[in-house]
């Protein structure tokens, strides 16, 4: 053995100097990644939010440009509250939709995860007994 050669206790605590050191590193990289996504997705957020107004305009526009085509074979009147029945009647259907969607996905518990999570423990428990 040389006697300049480290010792195995240096080798060891130069591992662990390392380790640390790479951890917090990576540590600092995924916080620097998941800072600069944030600011994508606000930024991203914050167009959809936009373009969802615009098109909010756009379908109102909409709905009074067909009430004032029914206006011209009814009274205005008349066609204003027959296209607010067909919005609600659309209303309606999409909120019964949602409501469909919203039970399907509640409660939020990875179920088939926790499924395989409690297979996996069993396993590991009979292997463990042998």
């Amino acid at each position: 053995m040389n006697p300049t050669d480290p010792s195995t206790a240096e080798l060891v605590g130069r591992l662990s100097e390392q380790v640390s050191r790479l951890a917090r590193e990576e540590i600092r990289l995924a916080v620097a990644e998941v800072k600069t996504k944030g600011r994508h997705v606000g930024v991203g957020a914050g167009l959809l939010g936009g373009a969802g107004v615009l098109a909010w305009f756009g379908v109102m526009a909409l709905i009074a440009g067909l009430i004032l085509v029914l206006a011209l074979v009814m009274p205005a009147w008349l066609a204003a509250f027959v296209v607010a029945v067909a919005v609600f009647a659309v209303a309606g259907v999409l909120a019964l939709f949602g409501r469909k969607q919203i039970d399907q996905g509640t409660p939020p518990i990875p179920e088939q995860a926790v499924d395989s999570v409690k297979r996996d423990i069993t396993q590991v428990k009979e292997r463990a007994h042998r």
